[in-house]
């Protein structure tokens, strides 16, 4: 077999570094740099090295199972698949709109699914690196590490993520894999004793969302120019927005602006999604690559996720968050902020306005409803978009008579950022690894860039079905008798 080095892509001769596994990011990845004889970079890229398939694991399915069965896709951030899915199928049975009670218990579990899910990837995921610098010691730079240093931060980084997960338990049953969105509503409302319960904390967590937005905006002016600076390049935004230009993360037309922050195009209906994103492939990844239609493939692709949508929205609904988001847009002085490690900043300005929309919802008598459901007439198909906190992600059915599905499309928030970690990487390598031997420390770097996204590489990986495979076939004895290998080609050979 070729070897790697050896093909037109990876020239003979060149050295190969493998980042393997990823740390500190939820699933299965790589990044692989190449190195000529003078440590110039000259090839750096992200590979996601897991297969999971679930558009074909679907085909098959009645619909109505899908906002429990999708969700299977990851334990990290199940809510946000259940909810695309539950409303791709509202629109499958007919459901033009939701009864109050219904949405509004959707956009509870959504804010604390966003609440919990920030929270995890901040404190435990990133905030190694922002304390205590790229380079420190690996025994130290991690969850440990913060408890020994910073053992307030740490405990509020679990405390609020407890109460994001208690959110998602009280609206769907269980914190991991719920049952509580059904095609055309909700299966249960909330009694009064539950919401008595959910807010009686809500003040702490508040007030805990705002220490940790000024937390972050510390770090960041600690070393301004280097933040603004590492990894930073310059790219579309996509995100939903509410029909007034709000902030909104469950449901609103599609958005996409420009570096300079112009309006590519605005207020879309995203089951039209098709007629403006498409998705490239690549034979080095599992993970497609998608872009604007009318911007073509070098040029179209974006970025989603909190710093996409905190540029591209026109004021926060809650007051707090506004404020705050004042201050981060002030920074960029009239285009969209570009910089990498500003997704921590916005992504905990986003922390901090589910923490007051949850304290609002739960004043609003709708929750403990009875109306719960809304059914029409049966679509052949149905879409359903949600932002989930790593960004925009589409879910798109279509189901034949007997309300099977026969064709299923995720687009996950990853999956929108590809390119974009893609070319955050390749900046690293150009700015800091190029020209320089590798060690640890200068590897981190390119782990802090992949990081800032918050990927979640499990859910991102479901490819055109061309998949490596290996079959072995050994007898009693542990001997190799024959052995079937098929490439990402699709070529099947014999190698024994």
């Amino acid at each position: 077999m070729t070897s790697e080095l050896e093909t037109a892509e990876h020239p003979k001769g060149l050295k190969r570094t493998v980042i393997e596994p990823l740390t500190r990011v939820e699933g299965h990845g790589k990044v692989t740099l190449l190195q000529d004889e003078k440590q110039n970079i000259k090839q750096a890229r992200l590979h996601i090295s897991e297969f999971r398939g679930f558009e074909k694991f679907i085909q098959g399915r009645p619909y109505w199972e899908l906002p429990v069965l999708v969700q299977r896709l990851c334990g990290i951030c199940p809510v946000s698949h259940h909810l695309a899915a539950a409303k791709a199928t509202d629109m499958i049975v007919g459901a033009a709109e939701l009864t109050p009670t219904a949405e509004k218990i959707r956009r509870l579990m959504h804010f604390g699914q966003t609440l919990q899910s920030h929270a995890l990837h901040f404190f435990h995921l990133c905030s190694p690196d922002l304390l205590f610098g790229f380079d420190d010691e690996v025994r130290h730079r991690n969850i440990v590490g913060v408890i020994e240093d910073e053992p307030e931060i740490a405990k509020q980084g679990v405390l609020l993520r407890k109460y994001g997960q208690e959110v998602i338990r009280v609206t769907a049953g269980k914190r991991i894999h719920g049952t509580g969105a059904i095609p055309g509503g909700i299966n249960k409302s909330l009694s009064k004793d539950e919401i008595k319960y959910l807010k009686r904390d809500i003040g702490q967590v508040i007030e805990w969302a705002q220490q940790a937005v000024e937390l972050v905006k510390r770090i960041f002016f600690e070393h301004y120019d280097y933040h603004m600076s590492f990894a930073s390049i310059d790219s579309n935004m996509l995100s939903v927005i509410r029909n007034d230009g709000a902030f909104e993360i469950y449901h609103g037309g599609l958005r996409a602006r420009d570096e300079k922050g112009n309006t590519i195009f605005d207020h879309i209906d995203y089951s039209c999604y098709g007629d403006y994103i498409r998705e490239g492939v690549k034979n080095w990844s599992y993970m497609k690559f998608p872009f604007i239609t009318s911007l073509g493939q070098e040029n179209g692709w974006y970025r989603v996720g909190p710093l996409a949508r905190v540029n591209n929205c026109d004021f926060f609904p809650t007051p707090l968050a506004e404020r705050q988001r004042r201050e981060f847009t002030g920074t960029a002085e009239g285009r969209t902020v570009q910089s990498t490690l500003a997704y921590h900043w916005a992504r905990l300005i986003e922390l901090l306005h589910c923490s007051e929309s949850i304290a609002e919802l739960l004043n609003d008598s709708d929750l403990y409803g009875n109306e719960l459901l809304n059914k029409g007439e049966l679509q052949c198909c149905g879409t359903g978009v949600i932002e989930a906190p790593r960004g925009t992600l589409f879910h798109h059915y279509e189901i034949n008579d007997d309300g099977i599905v026969k064709k299923a499309n995720l687009i996950v928030s990853t999956t929108n950022n590809n390119q974009a970690m893609n070319e955050s990487i390749r900046k690293v390598a150009s700015q800091y690894l190029d020209g320089n031997q590798l060690s640890e420390a200068l590897l981190n770097q390119v782990e802090v860039a992949v990081r800032a996204y918050d990927p979640c590489l499990s859910c991102a990986t479901h490819a055109m079905g061309k998949m490596p495979l290996q079959i072995n076939l050994v007898n009693d004895k542990g001997e190799l008798l024959d052995r079937l290998e098929k490439r990402a080609s699709g070529e099947i050979n014999r190698t024994v």
